[in-house]
Formats: C-alpha cells, structure tokens, sequence
C-alpha cells in the first residue's frame, strides 16, 4: 500500500503541465539506476520482512524493491511507482488480460516491457481524469457496487458512467437493459404542449378577470344612480307639492284678508312699477365670479319676498341660531349643516349611493343658479366651502427668458398677473412663447437664463413649494393607454388628494369630475393606445385635463387643452373649467384661434406677440376697445381673436390713421402701462409717442446683437459642451432639490403610494397577458431547443449547455424587462412632476416584475431540464437561474431608462453575447481575471457547473478538481455566487433608480 509520500508524489504530477499522467518523475525507488519490476504499470513491490512502513508518513517515500508481483484486483499501480493504490468508488479495476494480437493489456492501455518474457500483466495502472483513464471507470450502462464487480442495468433503471448502484427510471420513460440514461423527453413534450394550452388560454381569456369585476362594479354604479335620480326626483315633487299648496294657502289668506279687513289698502300702482323695475335690474345684473373669501356681509341686506321659501328659512335660521350654521357645501350643494358621510367600511354601494345623491343635489342646485336671480346670488355668495382651495395669485414683472446656448430671448419684459377665480387665456402666433410662458410660470423652464421677478401671493416664493395644488396639463395626451377612463382618473386623485378626505368624499370628486367632462358613457373604456383603439381622440384630451382637476387644484396651467377638439367638446370643458374657476381656481391656459363664443368665455388675455412681448394683458371685455384705440378696428363677420392672431403675425396689415405695424404693438402696450422699455426699442417708443426723446445710435441700438459675431469651430464648440454642461446641471438642481413645502395639503406617503401604484401597475400586466404569455411560449420553445440540440457533457459538466442557456435566458428576459420603463417614460416624467413619489412607482415595477423573476426560470427550465437531464437537481439550476433572472432585469431597468428603445434593446443584444464570451476565455493574465469577476455571465457560469459537479463523486474526483481548477471556480462557492448575481441586480436597480430621476425629459 502506498504511503502519504507516495500518493503525495503521484497526485502531484497533475499540476505539472510538462508532465505526463502516464509518466512520473524519478523517485527513490524508480530512477536511471534502479528499475525493477514494480516501476512497470499494473505492478508493485513491497518492502522487507523485517521493516514496518508508517503509512501517514508525507515526507519521505519508503523504499519498495523486494517481492515485486501483479497489482491486486482493486487496485491500481502508476508507472513508476512501486505501490498500490486503491481505486475509487464508481470505477471497475479487474486484473489485465494480455490481447496477444495488439500486445496490450485490456481493458487498460499499457504494454509489457520488451526483453522479459517472464513479465505479465498486472492490475490498473491509471486513475485520472476522465480523458485519460476512460478505461478505469465503470462504463455506461453498468454499475459498480465494488472495485471488482460490474453488473449490467436492468430493465426500468438506468446507469450513468461511473454509478455504484442503479436507479429507477421515471413512469411513462423508456429504460431498456443496459440503458445510459432515461429517456424523459416525453415528459417535456407533455408539459410544452400543457403549458402552450394553458398560455393559449391566457392569451385568449386574459381580459375577463377585470371585465368580470369592471361589470359588476358597474352594476353596482348604475343602481345607484338610478336611486339617486329617483330621490331626487321624488324629493323635487314633493318640493312642488309642498309650494303649491303654501301659494294656494297665501292666496286664500290673502282673499279673506281683503274681504273681512275693516280698512282696503289700495296698493300703489306706482311703487309696484318701482318695485318691479328694480327685482329685474337685479336679476338682469350679470353674475361676477364669486370669489372664495366672499361671505353675506359683502351681500345686499334685503331680498324679494317673491323668493322661495328655502332660502328664506335658511336665512331665518342664520338669524335664529347662528352658531348651529356650518355653511352651504360647495361639494355637495346641500344647503344642510350636516353631510350623511358613510362611516366605517363602507361597501361599494353605499359609496356610489353617497356620490351620487350629492351630484343630483347640486344638478339641482345648478338649476336653481341658472336663473341668476338674487336667490342665485344669494346662494353662491353664501356658500362657504367645508374644503377651502388655498388662493394662488402668481405675479410677473419684467419676466424675461435667454437661452442659454444660443443667447436668444424667448420672453421678453413681461409683466401682469394671473388671478385666482379667473380664466386666463394665453394666444399669441406661432413662434411668440406660449408654451415658454406657460413653462416659466409653473417652474419648469430649463436650459434658460431668466430674470425679473415671480411672486406667489406677493412673496418671493419658489412655486415648486406649491407643487402639490398646481396641476399643469400638457400638450400631448400623456394618459395610460391600457387603463380606463375611471381608472386614470381614480389613480389620479388617490395619488394627489389630501390624506384627510375619505373614500367616499374621494369617490364624489371623481364622479363630479367625469360628469362635468361628459366621460359618463366612455368611463369603462380602456384610453387605447397607437397599437391598439381606444377612446376618441376629444375624449382623450379630455381625460388629460381630467386627470389634474380630480386633485383640486389651487392653480390650473393647460397647454391647449382645446387643440383638436370639436366645438362642442370645447365648450364642455370650458364650462367644466368654469365651474373650478367659480371655486376660487386659478386657470391659466394656451389656445390656438377659439371661436368667438369661446373667447367670450375667458375672463383674461395675454397677447403675445414674436419675440415672447406683450401686446395685450387685460380683461378679455377690454381687448376690443383697446385695439380700437390704437386705430385697429376688428371688420365685420371677423372673429375677433383670429384678426389679432393674423396682425400679430404680420399676414394682416392693420387698418387706421395711427400708422402702427405689428411691429409696434408691443411698444403700444409698455406706453399704455407706463412699462419700462428696453433699450433697442426706445426709438420706436419715442416715434409713438412723438415725444422729445431724441433717436438712439445705431450703435446703441445694436448691442444686443453685438455680442452675436461670429466664432470660430473651436469656440462654437466649447460654446455648445458648455451648455450641455449648464443643461444637465439645470436638470440635476430640479429634480434633487426640493424647495420647502408651503401648502397645508398633506398626500399620502411613500407607502401608501406604492399601494397605489402596485395596484395600477397590476391591472396593466393583467392587460398585457397576452404579451406576458408570448414572452413564456418564447422561452419554452428555447428551453425545448438548446435542451435537443446541446447535451450536457461528463468531461466539462455541462459547460457548453449552461453557456448558451445564460446567453438565451439573459437575452430573453432582457429584451421583455425593457418594457416596464421605456414604455412609460412620459408617464413617469409627467406624474413625478406632479408630486407623486418616485420610489414608489420604481418599486411597484420592480415588485410585480418580481413575478416574471420567479415564473420564467421554471418556464424555461420545464424544458431544458427534461431535455438534457443533467445530475443537478431541478432546484438548483432553478435557484441559479432565478438569481440570473434577477440579475439581467435590474441591468435591462438602467438600459430602458439610460437609453432609447431601440438602442436600449441593441444593449440588451450584444451584452449578454459579450459578457458570456469574456467570462469563458482562459485567466491568463491577472486583467483578464479581474476583467472576468465582473461579468455577471461568470457567476451564474460557475453556479450551474459546481451544482452539477457536485453530483460527480468517486472516479470522478480527479476530473471535477481538474475541470474547476482549470475554470477558476471553487466547489464551495456556490453560495457566493448566487448572492454576487442578487448583489449585480440589487446595484443594477440603485444605478436605474438614480439614473431615473436624472435622465429627465429633454
């Protein structure tokens, strides 16, 4: 028996690459001048009689030359040494036969030594890797209980290479006699065809989940509704009744005081006349806007008796007992002191019944106001809110904006104000700055020098410290095209409203909201999308400024909201503006050409003019008589806004003695105001004027452009990186800085946000099973192919499978992870501008794609395993692949965010091919070592192969250490390397986390 010397001294010749494993070097026992007959393969020799041989002795090798023979069955002998090795488990070591035709000793490859013909064939003579010593290892088909005994596999049972016992095979598989391996193809071709039928069912069938719930919701809605307007319609008849018989008991009082009073009071015909004159001066007045603050006192202190009894018994009780009083509820319109909240939990009934009694309340109470009789006045006036708006007045003086990179001004000397209560209307033509204006007033103005100033309620306040009452819709419909109309909005106002309104309350404003914007018959309907028909394209604007008014906003910016709508639908959503405008809203909003009974709509007008100046900032009643003043009379049939568009556009000469050109219109409006005026436009001030001001130089009146000569490449150049530079840093202090909250609105958190959000993002995956289902047939039929086309081999552990398996599931899921963010960009964009928490919709994407992370690698694996079936379990190639999975999602969120569609899908092509190719070159160097830890194919390389190796035990020792030393990988590292691929996907969703808040909309 060999010593630990000995075996030291065998095993050590692997790790010598000039050597050779049929080979050794000289020793003590077989060197130049001494070789007996055990230095031969398949032979050893023992040491003397009288000597004792310490076998854990590592140092020195005995000396072995006496007493050589064959080695003994069992075991095997290396050339060059004079001892026996056991062999391992798993490996059939008989006694060598000599095959006199080929002069070998089977089964094992060696020869007997040439001139002795006394030499025979011994035992074994080799145990190495697999590619060297093939011979020693019990063959396929066979299993070995011991070293000496090798037995065919039955029926129903199957051995690998190098098994020391069989094993049963699976039902419904093919193991003949003598059988490698089971045949459990049958089992994936069952479980492809159960999987395609069951996403064949999803693909189908997807949308009846929510529609099934959508119904019933729908039910519950319309019933209602209809007892709604059944109370309201019974509480109206009762209201008739009850009036009709106080005016017949009025009139029968009447008749018999006339008839039994002892003095006629004759009546006054005259004062009647007067008394008539005066009730139809006051109902004729038109209404102003109320204002808020407005309260009784500002009201006239008496009123008609001819009014209904209601008021009169409400100002009665005022009068009576004011401290019970808590006002007339705007909301509701229910001239009560107390609202019948549902309290508690409240099933989805009760909170429609709760809506949509309040809507039929104030349907009525907007009747009743219609009249704008003193009632109406009354009515209005003292209609304290239960929810107060918080007032915002913004203020502009000499508000002028130069871009950056090419020192061009956008907005020029603008000054005014835009006043709650009142809707504003910003024209002007193409080019002037309407959108810019619109920009700088809510705060989102980048890449620009601006100067003057912007007062909220007169103080020099950021307005993103009012960001939570501010609701700005833009130019392009940015709705979630795979959500309802209801569902936008309702998202819209949990996200914003105030944390303190209850469920019902919330409902209420959701309802007023689409009522107002006529979305009752569309409020199921998904938005749709370019892909697929949704809504109509009116409609769809409609829910864009929807989705701001259900948060109630103090200030209300739109960037044309009326562009592509039909008149009509215009008029609708003036009105619905109308009525926030009579809440005390500030409403600011471009439009392109309206027709003139919407411009009579609008309380204000800012004009602009080319160049971002301004031509007209005043009452819309107004503008008409001012442009008569400059000699601009509008001709008939004209409307008016599109004349003023045409001059201002220069297409329509102005008419008039003045001699003023569209030029001048701006200058008109500074000597109007009293406005400062700037330097280069002073001579045309002065020629307006026909004052004393003497002409300035041309020279002088240059200046601005004096700066404008032109550079040379290299300046233009660093002209350019320096914007970039100043653009980015715009970005960067917009979107980290956050300017201190000044409003009292309190909207729910981080947590309560992604609630929300997790709800919204999983209807939507609902709606997209059907491409979800596509994505898992995919990776089935790649899981089916790569598991028939590449098998997993015992030399290198599967290496060449799991290799194409990482560059197929990393590409697979890259690809699909990309939709979660590249889709939704301006969504995001747009809803992290409004306040709401980007953490919480990052997390919501990231938590249900966490579904995908678990679901895919079972997908593919169903397949691929049953296909190639490697030694590995199932749970541990699916535990690699999860990690993977995850891995891959979070780098494919920083190449949706970071890049476009297109080029990020490029990414997500080459990286996995790339990164794969780097991490299975050979670690020559210490670069390409370091290079190779940091590819993530490498991790999830080593994962599967050591989970694989592991299962190869015994005979295959030698092959296993020297397949891993050669790749680098370690056998207990297996843990390691699925927590580095957690430990990539968690640093791959910090990266996409920050990059998200940084790469904005440019």
């Amino acid at each position: 028996m060999c010593s630990a010397a000995e075996l030291k001294f065998y095993f050590n010749s692997f790790f010598e690459r000039s050597g050779s494993t049929n080979y050794l070097k000289p020793n003590k026992n077989c060197n130049l001048t001494s070789w007996v007959e055990g230095c031969e393969p398949g032979w050893a020799c023992s040491v003397g009689s009288n000597q004792k041989v310490n076998l854990n002795e590592s140092k020195v090798i005995p000396a072995r030359t006496l007493n050589c023979q064959a080695c003994c069955e069992g075991f095997f002998c290396p050339h060059g040494l004079t001892c026996m090795i056991p062999c391992p488990l798993g490996s059939y070591c008989p006694l060598a036969t000599l095959n006199k035709t080929t002069g070998v000793c089977e089964p094992y490859l060696y020869q007997l030594p040439p001139g002795n013909p006394n030499h025979t064939c011994g035992g074994a003579n080799i145990w190495a890797d697999v590619g060297s010593s093939s011979e020693l290892f019990c063959s396929a088909g066979s299993y070995c209980p011991s070293t000496t005994s090798r037995q065919t596999c039955t029926s129903g049972h199957y051995c690998r290479m190098g098994s020391t016992s069989e094993k049963s095979c699976f039902k419904l598989t093919s193991c003949n006699p003598n059988s490698a391996n089971q045949n459990i193809q049958a089992y994936g071709i069952m479980l492809l065809a159960a999987l395609s039928t069951l996403l064949l069912i999803l693909y189908n069938c997807s949308d009846q989940v929510l529609t099934a719930r959508e119904r019933r919701l729908a039910k519950s809605r319309e019933a209602a509704a209809r007892s709604a307007r059944e109370t309201a319609k019974a509480r109206q008849r009762w209201r008739s009744a009850k009036d009709a018989a106080k005016k017949h008991v009025s009139g029968l009082q009447a008749h018999l005081s006339q008839t039994f009073s002892r003095k006629t009071v004759a009546k006054d015909p005259e004062k009647l006349k007067i008394l008539d004159r005066v009730i139809s001066d006051i109902d004729d007045d038109p209404l102003p806007p109320p204002h808020p603050s407005m309260s009784a006192t500002h009201l006239p202190s008496r009123e008609n008796k001819k009014e209904p009894s209601e008021l009169m018994q409400i100002m009665h009780e005022i009068e009576d007992n004011p401290d019970n009083y808590q006002g007339i509820s705007i909301e509701t319109g229910d001239m009560s002191s107390h609202v019948n909240v549902p309290k508690g939990k409240q099933t989805h009934t009760q909170i429609f019944k709760y809506a949509y009694a309040q809507l039929e309340k104030e349907r009525a109470q907007q009747q009743e106001n219609e009249k704008l009789t003193f009632s109406g006045i009354v009515n209005l006036a003292t209609h304290p809110e239960t929810r107060k708006r918080p007032l915002i007045e913004i203020s502009f003086k000499d508000l002028t904006l130069t871009l950056k990179a090419k020192n061009k001004h956008l907005l020029r000397c603008i000054t005014g104000k835009i006043k709650p209560g009142r809707i504003a209307a910003v024209m002007g033509p193409s080019g002037a700055g309407k959108t810019t204006f619109l920009s700088a007033v809510a705060g989102k103005a980048i890449g620009c020098r601006m100067t003057g100033l912007i007062h909220i309620n007169g103080s020099n306040d950021s307005i993103h410290s009012y960001k939570k009452i501010i609701g700005f819709v833009p130019q392009d419909d940015i709705v979630h095209g795979n959500l309802t109309v209801e569902e936008n909005l309702w998202f819209s106002a949990k996200c914003r409203l105030p944390t303190y309104l209850s469920k019902p309350d919330k409902v209420l404003v959701v309802e007023r909201v689409i009522e107002f914007l006529g979305l009752q018959t569309v409020r199921a309907s998904l938005v749709g999308t370019v892909e697929k028909r949704g809504i109509s394209g009116g409609q769809r604007k409609r829910v864009n400024v929807g989705l701001e008014m259900v948060m109630e906003p103090s200030l209300l910016i739109l960037d044309e909201p009326t562009s592509g709508l039909d008149s009509a639908s215009s008029h609708q959503l003036l009105r619905a503006l109308r009525r926030e405008a009579l809440e005390g809203v500030n409403i600011c909003m471009v439009v392109h050409q309206p027709s003139y009974a919407l411009f009579k709509m609008f309380d204000d007008l800012i004009l602009l003019a080319k160049g971002g100046l301004t031509a007209y900032h005043g009452p819309v009643k107004k503008v008409e008589e001012y442009f008569a003043g400059l000699g601009i009379n509008i001709p008939e049939r004209i409307n008016p806004p599109d004349y003023f568009i045409d001059i201002l556009e220069g297409i329509v000469m102005p008419g008039g003695s003045s001699g003023v050109s569209h030029e001048d219109l701006p200058v008109c409006w500074m000597l109007h105001n009293g406005y400062s005026i700037p330097p280069d436009m002073k001579q045309n001030a002065a020629r307006l004027a026909r004052s004393s001001i003497d002409v300035i130089p041309a020279n002088e009146l240059n200046h601005a452009g004096a700066g404008t000569e032109e550079n040379s490449f290299a300046g233009e150049l660093w002209q350019g990186m320096k914007s970039n530079v100043e653009l980015q840093r715009d970005k960067i202090r917009l979107n980290f800085l956050k300017s201190k909250d000044l409003t009292t609105r309190r909207t729910p958190g981080v947590l309560q946000q992604y609630r929300y959000f997790l709800g919204r993002v999983g209807k939507q995956r609902l709606r997209e099973t059907r491409i979800l289902a596509m994505d898992y047939l995919i990776l089935l039929l790649a899981g089916a192919c790569l598991g028939s086309l590449v098998k997993v081999s015992d030399q290198t552990f599967g290496a060449d499978a799991y290799t194409y398996t990482i560059i197929a599931v990393s590409l697979l899921c890259k690809i699909a992870a990309l939709r979660s963010f590249s889709l939704d960009k301006l969504h995001y964009w747009r809803e992290s501008a409004s306040g709401m928490s980007s953490l919480a919709y990052f997390l919501s994407k990231d938590t249900i794609d966490h579904f995908n992370t678990v679901i895919k690698p079972a997908v593919y694996l169903s397949m691929f395993y049953f296909f190639t079936n490697p030694r590995s379990t199932f749970a541990d190639n699916y535990f690699v692949l999860f990690c993977l999975v995850y891995c891959v999602t979070g780098i494919a969120y920083v190449l949706a965010i970071v890049f476009e569609p297109g080029t990020a899908q490029l990414w997500s092509v080459l990286l996995p091919v790339v990164l794969t190719l780097i991490a299975t070159q050979p670690k020559d160097s210490e670069f390409m070592k370091i290079l190779t830890n940091l590819c993530y194919p490498k991790w999830a390389l080593e994962g599967f192969i050591i989970a694989n190796s592991e299962r190869y035990y015994g005979v295959w020792l030698i092959t296993r250490c020297g397949s891993l030393l050669k790749s680098g990988y370690n056998l207990h590292h297996w843990s390691l390397c699925l927590a580095i691929l957690i430990l990539i996907g968690i640093f791959s969703r910090v990266i996409a986390f920050f990059c998200m808040l940084i790469f904005q909309k440019k």
